[in-house]
């Protein structure tokens, strides 16, 4: 049997106080059953509820007043209330906790005890953070971004430094292989050559974009290089570990994986530290490898741009240009089985088709972009000269990794409505405010893409064109 030890207290609480009335609230029970002692935030610094806990040989815990306050206490004082938050810290620290309540509370001079049992069934759920303490990692989370403007010309401190290292260091890797090196780069004449790279592929991706995609790129800002006082290459050996990784044997992407779980650790890091960082890459790794002089085994992973910054802007910034915007993420929830889309508690469904029907009429939208959805079985290396066009196979076999073909092999008309509604909205999200859709050859399949192409196209207000009998409202 494990119990929970609930204590409410008085700020000098004597700890021979504190051991007395829990030795009488554990009357006909164990001490050393006693797993867990929880208490109100602003307690856990007692003396002699420190020393308690230790006698016990138990962990301590805290919870905020306000998660208190919302249990149902069966002895509640509108005094302790007034005082705490909560009408009964003790009793509301052991339910809150998943325990029964065996031993109501018990009162001394400057205290109150409760005790409850975890049944046997029951196991031990390791505690989250205190709310005030979840809501700043759920910030740091949300206010990463990718930064490429507003640095400052500020040193880093040393310790600072190290701390976002640390962080980076830190992160999990395939069977603890640490893949990862940290190359720092300050000299001036590196980065500018690092930094001509990057303007090169800038310039060729530039070349390969539509015109009205291309008036849109113009105005985004790829990179820092030059404006920051740091830069950090992020490096992988994937031999590191030697030949028996520990579950790296079936997927070997586990390595490079890992190196880029080190990369997010850095930037959280970063960003709780007031660091800005920016994620370049405009360039081909085997150049900014000879560059830096990588030996030949180490890959380069990232190359990040980090410095102080003048602010953290309150949205990416392809999002308030317009180049781009998130997914939902019910779009991205499937239950059980792939297209039983939906969030946790609700029931699986189409949500994205779903989705569509109901803002059919009602979006607005927010990109030019022209792209021609030319929809074949089988895909032509002619059809990508033209900048515009985007292809979706549907059949034959997984082409050569190419970014302007899709391949979406429908297992019946049913998916590939669904597939088309995706590929549609996923294309508003990057801009896209006009599709061509193009059937060579049509099929079930293709024409069934295609009714979805045109009703994600008109979920999100935008025009589609197709051929002319698939243009009634039918999906």
């Amino acid at each position: 049997m494990s119990l929970i030890v609930g204590i409410g207290l008085r700020s000098g609480t004597s700890y021979r106080e504190l051991r007395d009335l829990v030795e009488k609230a554990l009357a006909g029970l164990s001490p050393q059953d006693v797993v867990q002692v929880v208490t109100v935030e602003g307690k856990e610094t007692e003396p002699g509820l420190q020393r308690l806990v230790a006698s016990l040989d138990a962990q301590l815990f805290t919870a905020p007043s306000l998660e208190l306050s919302q249990q149902q206490v069966p002895t509640p004082s509108d005094e302790v209330e007034r005082l705490t938050g909560t009408a009964s810290v003790a009793e509301a620290a052991v339910i809150l906790s998943g325990a029964e309540l065996v031993v109501p509370k018990q009162r001394s001079a400057r205290a109150t005890v409760a005790v409850g049992k975890l049944l046997n069934s029951q196991s031990m759920a390791a505690p989250g953070y205190p709310q005030t303490e979840r809501e700043t990692v759920h910030r740091v989370l949300a206010e990463r971004r990718d930064v490429r403007r507003g640095f400052l010309d500020h040193p880093i401190a040393d310790d600072v430094l190290t701390r976002v290292l640390e962080s980076a260091h830190r992160a999990p890797s395939v069977g603890l292989s640490q893949p990862w090196d940290f190359v720092l780069i300050r000299d001036i004449a590196t980065r500018r050559k690092v930094h001509d790279l990057a303007i090169a592929q800038r310039d060729a991706f530039a070349a390969s974009l539509p015109a009205d995609r291309r008036s849109a790129f113009d105005g985004l800002k790829i990179e820092a290089i030059l404006d920051t006082p740091l830069n950090i290459a992020v490096t992988c050996d994937p031999g590191r570990g030697g030949r028996h990784v520990l579950g790296r044997h079936a997927d070997p992407r586990t390595t490079w994986f890992s190196a880029a779980i080190a990369i997010q650790n850095l930037w959280l890091a970063a960003r709780a530290e007031g660091l800005g960082v920016g994620w370049v890459s405009f360039f081909e790794p085997g150049e900014v490898g000879a560059v830096l002089d990588l030996p030949a085994q180490v890959e380069l992973v990232g190359y990040l741009c980090v410095g102080h910054v003048e602010e953290f802007a309150a949205a990416p910034e392809l999002v308030r240009s317009g180049w781009a915007a998130r997914r939902p993420l019910s779009w991205a929830v499937h239950q059980e089985a792939w297209g039983q889309r939906g969030l946790p508690g609700e029931s699986p469904s189409q949500v994205i088709v779903r989705d569509a029907v109901q803002a059919e009429g009602v979006a607005k939208p927010v990109g030019s972009q022209v792209v021609h959805l030319v929809v074949v079985d089988a895909a032509q290396p002619e059809l990508l000269e033209r900048p515009e066009a985007l292809v979706v196979q549907v059949a034959g076999e997984k082409p050569a990794a190419d970014f302007g073909v899709l391949w979406r092999p429908a297992r019946s008309a049913d998916e590939a409505v669904e597939l088309g509604v995706e590929v549609a909205r996923d294309l508003v999200l990057q801009g896209v405010g006009q599709i061509v859709v193009e059937l060579p050859v049509e099929s079930d399949i293709s024409r069934a893409l295609a009714r979805g192409v045109r009703l994600g196209g008109l979920a999100c207000g935008i025009t589609v064109d197709e051929p002319g009998k698939m243009r009634d409202s039918s999906a």
